[in-house]
């Protein structure tokens, strides 16, 4: 499967945004998916996860209550929508996919999007 992420861009503090990940292929639905995030110097970090269905969730504690990440399968479609932003969601957010169950880990996913800027100016 291949990934292209989009949807970032420069927004003040308190703004919102949604990142779209389109998948090619018509296997999209045997994929788990999930949003990571890198800032410079710092490690990547999970954002959330969502099942093949949509019916799992997972979240990153640093997002819980702000991010809301879905899916629509027959799109070949994955969202996260982010509201409230501060500017330590600063980073570049990559999307990612993989047979296993989702999960937070990044060594799960086999597939990764080349990655959508996010700058959250305060």
């Amino acid at each position: 499967v291949q990934l292209q992420a989009s949807g970032g861009g420069l927004v003040q503090a308190g703004s919102s945004l949604r990142l779209s990940c389109a998948a090619s292929g018509r296997t999209f639905g045997s994929y788990a998916m999930a949003w990571f995030r890198q800032a410079p110097g710092k490690d990547r970090e999970f954002v959330a996860g969502i099942s093949r269905t949509g019916n799992t969730i997972y979240y990153g504690n640093s997002v819980k209550g702000r991010l809301t990440i879905s899916r629509d399968n027959a799109k070949n479609m994955v969202y996260l929508q982010m509201n409230s932003l501060k500017s330590e969601d600063t980073a570049v957010y990559y999307c990612a996919a993989t047979e296993l169950p989702t999960g937070s880990s990044s060594t799960r996913y086999d597939y990764w999007g080349q990655g959508t800027q996010v700058t959250v100016s305060s």
